[in-house]
């Protein structure tokens, strides 16, 4: 899923975000807003991770969340 699909529907991911990334507060989610560069640094706060390993975790998360819409898509049909 790209990220302007996840910003735009910040609210229904969220709760995939707090299931990945427990540590990261509910308030700071909804700062967040879908921004990755907003989540990437929450990662990295909470976690006391690299920037890079913040990014990565992020952009794999949104690659499983595009590969489980193709799934559900695919299942529809």
């Amino acid at each position: 899923m790209n990220w302007d699909t996840i910003e735009g529907n910040w609210r229904q991911m969220m709760g995939r975000a707090r299931e990945r990334w427990g540590k990261i507060a509910d308030d700071d989610l909804e700062k967040i807003g879908g921004r990755r560069d907003q989540l990437v640094g929450r990662i990295q706060e909470r976690y006391g991770i690299a920037r890079d390993e913040a990014q990565k975790q992020a952009d794999e998360w949104a690659k499983a969340l595009k590969d489980e819409e193709k799934v559900s898509t695919a299942r529809s049909r």
